[in-house]
């Protein structure tokens, strides 16, 4: 099975998308990644008006029980909620409460799971305090979590978002280092899922320090292709894979898929691909 869609999978799953993209079994979650790009940004004929029915239409044919999102103004916000209503969300601007600023939004299937805890933290030395900035950061960053209750499974678990700075090294590679710490301060969350827009290929320093904790879940299903995740709006041939899932102990991952389609008109949704995998609980 090949990590990416052949025009024939395509085409049935267009015809077929919830059987061809079904959970498994009862406790199979599927996750997906999604960097929407900036509503706000002059992008021509990629702009977000253009394009917004293609987010939609690329997260409806996926389905996924969770989605985490990246870039996600509060407009943006508005529009997926009202497009999706099957989900809740949680979600916080990266420069405080009551701000326009790009949101790490967490999206959740409302029939699925029970919220039980949120938050969110500064990619920060100072973690507690949202639109706070450290290091060579070029922008407030941040990280927003949910606790869940799978209603299928009765089983526990935190997903965690994220949205690593584009410009600053040292950020990231502390950013990583804040997050596995945070999750380690909280014991009691359950396993982890993780999804986020790292702004660094797999193999940098941020990825080796979350995956000392994690497991990609890229790697983990064990296929074989080309990775790039940024398409910049053009057809690529190659590039790096900066958008990643990562789950803890107490998940499996398979399936994994970077979704790299293109409208009739030849647009692509954002200037991402989302990334989706499937998790199931490991059974003790």
């Amino acid at each position: 099975m090949s990590r990416f869609l052949s025009l024939a999978c395509l085409a049935s799953l267009l015809l077929f998308p919830s059987f061809v993209l079904s959970a498994e079994t009862n406790d199979a979650i599927r996750v997906m990644s999604f960097n929407i790009r900036y509503g706000s940004a002059q992008d021509g004929e990629n702009h977000w008006d253009i394009r917004k029915p293609l987010v939609v239409e690329t997260i409806q044919r996926y389905n996924p029980d969770l989605l985490g999102t990246q870039e996600c103004l509060p407009f943006q916000e508005a529009y997926l909620r009202e497009q999706l209503p099957e989900y809740d969300c949680y979600a916080v601007s990266r420069e405080g409460e009551g701000t326009a600023g790009e949101k790490c939004a967490v999206f959740f299937r409302k029939s699925r799971f029970e919220l039980l805890e949120k938050g969110s933290v500064a990619l920060s030395e100072t973690p507690e305090k949202i639109g706070s900035v450290s290091w060579d950061s070029s922008l407030p960053r941040i990280a927003s979590w949910v606790k869940l209750r799978d209603k299928e499974s009765g089983k526990t678990f935190t997903f965690w978002n994220t949205h690593f700075d584009h410009r600053g090294p040292k950020s990231r590679e502390e950013a990583a280092k804040l997050l596995v710490a945070q999750m380690k301060a909280a014991p009691d969350s359950g396993p982890v899922v993780l999804t986020g827009d790292f702004n660094t290929d797999a193999g940098s320093a941020p990825h080796k320090t979350l995956v000392a904790y994690l497991t990609d879940a890229w790697d983990a299903a064990k296929w074989e292709g080309s990775t790039w995740t940024f398409n910049g709006w053009k057809d690529q041939t190659s590039g790096a894979r900066i958008d990643w899932i990562l789950h803890s102990a107490g998940f499996t991952a398979a399936d994994t898929t970077i979704d790299r389609w293109k409208s009739d008109s030849g647009h692509y949704p954002s200037d991402h691909c989302p990334v989706t995998t499937t998790l199931t609980f490991t059974k003790k």
